[in-house]
């Protein structure tokens, strides 16, 4: 749901805690304002996470599972 509404900000790379690639994605989207070529790197970036962010979202998820029962 991240990915389809707020993709462009990087919401989603931010709820992975994936800060640095959070930030990239905002700085793609204020630059493709101004230039084509960080909307195309930006367009890249999300076909991308169309396929591997399930897999990014279930290790995500495990792990904190799995950190909360160790604790």
């Amino acid at each position: 749901m991240l990915w389809f509404f707020l993709g462009g900000l990087g919401i989603h790379k931010f709820y992975l805690h994936k800060w640095g690639m959070g930030i990239v994605y905002i700085i793609l989207l204020i630059l493709g304002i101004f230039l084509w070529i960080p909307f195309v790197l930006l367009g890249i970036g999300l076909l991308v996470d169309l396929f591997v962010l399930g897999t990014q979202v279930d290790t995500y998820n495990l792990a904190h599972t799995n950190n909360n029962l160790i604790n």
